[in-house]
């Protein structure tokens, strides 16, 4: 690259434009020979059923403790389409550049998408690349979109969740949000807190081979947190979900640092946590399956569906009172994804 930072020239379609792509994107990220760059990927027919998302990840800053806005694009992705039940196959990139975003900083991005990806072992078949003016946006930001096959006929949806589920979560809460707001304000703590982002393809993999329909729902607790996504299965499923304070596994670090601001763990994103909602007779299995992962060495029976009331979602204290839990109101930490 001629230049050390991009240049509107770079989005204008032209010779800058080529040049980012052939000298850095693609080479990076697919490595798609020229000669097979449409404007559209064909993939081959899959058998079974497909799922699809998109996502768009505007997080600040853009290198947070543990990762970057770049592998978080790809963990998010991976992970929305492992929650449906599906193997994540292709994903799509689009790129929004603010002009003067350093080409070093951008290179290290790509790097960590491309590195990620690889270890969901996903592709990623096509994108596209714009530059925007100074101030116009906040150095980069990116969408994704991504396909996923669903070679099972197990039903794993949020209308899914049973009374007498037992609900796991696979390790500790809060970790990403916390990180990337500790970076961002420049909070000093006592212990470093890293974001959880993480693929979670591999494990969800495990969870349908080896429960099958003792598996009845799955759902990552993204923005919002733990406590918005239960009230979301909750009021889906029509029933009333309990949760234990004292089994929550919430890293010390978190803990003290949402005490000192006023949040609750329970409300602050993750990016590589799973909640799964099991056969009450699963439950250990199911267990024994997420401690056996990287991902998963933290985790925990974290409450059950104890009643077909519509959308109840309780916490039973550890002095053993109960406190209702509603889903988050107004913007908790914003541009956290």
């Amino acid at each position: 690259m001629k230049s050390d930072v991009i240049l509107l020239g770079h989005g204008s379609g032209g010779k800058l434009s080529h040049q980012l792509l052939d000298d850095l994107i693609v080479p990076i990220l697919s490595g798609i020979d020229q000669r097979d760059q449409n404007d559209a990927a064909v993939l081959a027919a899959q058998h079974g059923r497909l799922a699809f998302t998109t996502d768009s990840y505007v997080v600040d800053p853009i290198f947070f403790p543990g990762g970057n806005i770049g592998d978080l694009a790809i963990h998010g992705t991976v992970n929305d389409l492992a929650m449906a039940g599906a193997t994540p196959v292709a994903i799509s990139v689009g790129l929004i550049i603010e002009e003067g975003l350093a080409i070093s900083e951008l290179k290290k991005i790509l790097e960590s998408m491309r590195v990620a990806a690889g270890q969901a072992d996903v592709t990623i078949v096509t994108g596209d690349t714009k530059v925007v003016p100074r101030g116009k946006a906040d150095k980069l930001f990116i969408n994704t979109s991504g396909i996923g096959v669903i070679e099972h006929d197990l039903e794993i949806s949020g209308s899914n969740a049973q009374a007498g589920d037992k609900i796991l979560i696979n390790g500790t809460i809060g970790d990403h949000g916390m990180a990337v707001l500790a970076c961002r304000e420049g909070l000093e703590l006592e212990s470093a807190i890293v974001t959880d982002s993480a693929p979670l393809n591999g494990m969800v993999n495990e969870l349908i081979e080896e429960l099958g329909e003792q598996l009845h729902t799955l759902r990552d607790p993204t923005r919002g947190g733990v406590a918005t996504t239960l009230k979301e299965i909750a009021l889906q499923s029509q029933v009333e979900i309990t949760l234990s304070e004292t089994t929550l596994p919430i890293n010390p670090s978190v803990n003290g640092a949402c005490a000192i601001l006023g949040l609750d763990p329970l409300f602050v994103a993750n990016e590589g946590k799973l909640l799964a909602f099991v056969a009450e007779e699963a439950a250990d299995q199911a267990l024994a399956i997420l401690q056996r992962h990287l991902h998963g060495e933290q985790a925990a029976i974290i409450g059950e569906v104890t009643a077909t009331a519509p959308g109840k979602v309780r916490l039973k204290t550890a002095i053993g009172g109960l406190r209702a839990i509603e889903m988050l109101a107004g913007e908790h930490l914003p541009r956290i994804c």
